[in-house]
Protein backbone atom coordinates (compact mmCIF):
# COMPACT_ATOMS: atom_id res chain seq x y z
CA UNK A 1 0.00 0.00 0.00
CA UNK A 2 1.29 3.43 -0.97
CA UNK A 3 0.23 6.69 0.62
CA UNK A 4 1.04 10.36 1.02
CA UNK A 5 0.13 13.05 3.53
CA UNK A 6 0.96 16.74 3.34
CA UNK A 7 0.26 20.05 5.00
CA UNK A 8 1.51 23.61 4.72
CA UNK A 9 1.58 26.85 6.68
CA UNK A 10 2.31 30.43 5.75
CA UNK A 11 5.21 32.15 7.50
CA UNK A 12 5.72 35.90 7.39
CA UNK A 13 9.41 35.83 6.55
CA UNK A 14 11.11 35.77 3.14
CA UNK A 15 11.62 32.31 1.63
CA UNK A 16 15.43 32.62 1.72
CA UNK A 17 15.31 33.18 5.52
CA UNK A 18 13.16 30.09 5.99
CA UNK A 19 15.54 28.05 3.84
CA UNK A 20 18.51 29.23 5.92
CA UNK A 21 16.85 27.28 8.75
CA UNK A 22 15.30 24.33 6.89
CA UNK A 23 18.23 23.81 4.55
CA UNK A 24 20.69 23.27 7.42
CA UNK A 25 21.00 21.19 10.56
CA UNK A 26 19.84 24.22 12.53
CA UNK A 27 16.25 22.99 12.01
CA UNK A 28 17.00 20.17 14.46
CA UNK A 29 17.59 22.71 17.24
CA UNK A 30 14.25 24.53 17.04
CA UNK A 31 11.80 21.65 17.35
CA UNK A 32 10.47 20.41 20.66
CA UNK A 33 8.59 17.35 19.40
CA UNK A 34 11.43 14.84 19.76
CA UNK A 35 13.25 13.92 22.98
CA UNK A 36 16.55 13.99 21.13
CA UNK A 37 17.93 14.45 17.62
CA UNK A 38 21.50 13.31 17.10
CA UNK A 39 23.68 13.84 14.03
CA UNK A 40 25.36 10.48 13.48
CA UNK A 41 27.13 11.39 10.25
CA UNK A 42 27.46 14.40 7.97
CA UNK A 43 27.08 18.16 8.04
CA UNK A 44 23.53 18.62 6.74
CA UNK A 45 24.25 17.81 3.10
CA UNK A 46 23.00 14.77 1.18
CA UNK A 47 24.15 11.65 3.04
CA UNK A 48 23.73 13.14 6.53
CA UNK A 49 22.28 10.59 8.98
CA UNK A 50 20.22 11.63 12.00
CA UNK A 51 18.86 9.60 14.91
CA UNK A 52 15.45 10.69 16.19
CA UNK A 53 14.39 9.61 19.68
CA UNK A 54 10.70 10.00 20.46
CA UNK A 55 9.06 10.69 23.82
CA UNK A 56 8.21 7.54 25.78
CA UNK A 57 4.88 6.10 24.64
CA UNK A 58 4.62 8.40 21.61
CA UNK A 59 4.28 5.47 19.20
CA UNK A 60 5.10 1.78 18.79
CA UNK A 61 8.80 2.53 18.30
CA UNK A 62 11.19 4.71 20.27
CA UNK A 63 13.69 5.81 17.62
CA UNK A 64 14.68 5.69 13.99
CA UNK A 65 17.44 6.89 11.65
CA UNK A 66 16.91 9.19 8.68
CA UNK A 67 19.28 9.93 5.84
CA UNK A 68 19.12 13.13 3.80
CA UNK A 69 18.64 12.03 0.20
CA UNK A 70 18.01 15.45 -1.34
CA UNK A 71 19.03 18.96 -0.31
CA UNK A 72 18.27 21.33 -3.17
CA UNK A 73 19.22 24.92 -2.32
CA UNK A 74 17.82 26.27 -5.59
CA UNK A 75 14.38 24.64 -5.30
CA UNK A 76 14.48 24.83 -1.46
CA UNK A 77 13.57 21.17 -0.96
CA UNK A 78 14.97 18.72 1.60
CA UNK A 79 14.08 15.01 1.62
CA UNK A 80 15.01 12.32 4.11
CA UNK A 81 14.37 8.58 4.05
CA UNK A 82 14.08 6.38 7.12
CA UNK A 83 17.03 3.98 6.78
CA UNK A 84 16.74 1.95 9.99
CA UNK A 85 14.38 1.40 12.88
CA UNK A 86 11.03 3.07 13.30
CA UNK A 87 8.66 2.53 10.42
CA UNK A 88 10.94 -0.02 8.78
CA UNK A 89 10.56 -2.22 11.88
CA UNK A 90 6.77 -2.33 11.55
CA UNK A 91 6.40 -3.35 7.91
CA UNK A 92 7.10 -0.21 5.91
CA UNK A 93 9.40 -0.63 2.92
CA UNK A 94 9.72 3.12 2.27
CA UNK A 95 9.15 6.19 4.44
CA UNK A 96 10.20 9.63 3.19
CA UNK A 97 9.68 13.11 4.59
CA UNK A 98 10.01 16.27 2.55
CA UNK A 99 10.14 19.94 3.49
CA UNK A 100 9.67 22.59 0.82
CA UNK A 101 9.91 26.35 1.07
CA UNK A 102 7.69 28.10 -1.48
CA UNK A 103 8.13 31.82 -2.07
CA UNK A 104 4.81 33.63 -1.80
CA UNK A 105 6.09 37.20 -2.10
CA UNK A 106 9.06 39.23 -0.81
CA UNK A 107 7.89 39.09 2.81
CA UNK A 108 6.30 35.66 3.22
CA UNK A 109 6.55 32.04 2.19
CA UNK A 110 4.79 28.72 2.52
CA UNK A 111 6.47 25.89 4.39
CA UNK A 112 5.14 22.57 3.14
CA UNK A 113 5.77 19.08 4.40
CA UNK A 114 4.96 15.77 2.76
CA UNK A 115 5.21 12.15 3.87
CA UNK A 116 5.42 9.36 1.29
CA UNK A 117 5.27 5.76 2.39
CA UNK A 118 4.89 2.17 1.24
CA UNK A 119 3.80 -0.56 3.63
CA UNK A 120 3.68 -4.32 3.03
CA UNK A 121 0.19 -5.69 2.46
CA UNK A 122 0.52 -8.01 5.47
CA UNK A 123 1.31 -4.99 7.67
CA UNK A 124 -1.18 -2.58 6.11
CA UNK A 125 -2.92 -1.95 9.45
CA UNK A 126 0.27 -0.20 10.60
CA UNK A 127 -0.46 2.74 8.30
CA UNK A 128 -2.45 4.06 11.28
CA UNK A 129 0.93 5.04 12.81
CA UNK A 130 1.66 7.46 9.97
CA UNK A 131 1.00 10.97 11.19
CA UNK A 132 1.75 14.37 9.75
CA UNK A 133 1.46 15.90 13.25
CA UNK A 134 5.19 15.64 14.16
CA UNK A 135 6.10 17.47 10.95
CA UNK A 136 3.43 20.11 11.55
CA UNK A 137 4.93 20.54 15.02
CA UNK A 138 8.36 21.09 13.44
CA UNK A 139 6.90 23.65 11.02
CA UNK A 140 5.14 25.52 13.85
CA UNK A 141 8.29 25.53 16.00
CA UNK A 142 10.29 26.72 12.99
CA UNK A 143 7.75 29.46 12.23
CA UNK A 144 7.95 30.72 15.82
CA UNK A 145 11.75 30.73 15.63
CA UNK A 146 11.81 32.42 12.22
CA UNK A 147 9.42 35.20 13.22
CA UNK A 148 11.31 35.83 16.49
CA UNK A 149 14.64 36.01 14.62
CA UNK A 150 13.41 37.75 11.45
CA UNK A 151 16.02 39.97 9.79
CA UNK A 152 14.38 43.33 9.10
Amino acid sequence: MHGTLSDAIEVNVPAHEAWELYGTLQITHVTHFFDKIEVLEGDGAVGTILKFTLPAGATVFSSYHEKYTKVDDKKMIKEADVVSGGYLDIGFTHYRTRFEIIKKNHTSCITKTTIEYDVKEEDVENFKYVSILPLISIMKDAATYLIANHKN
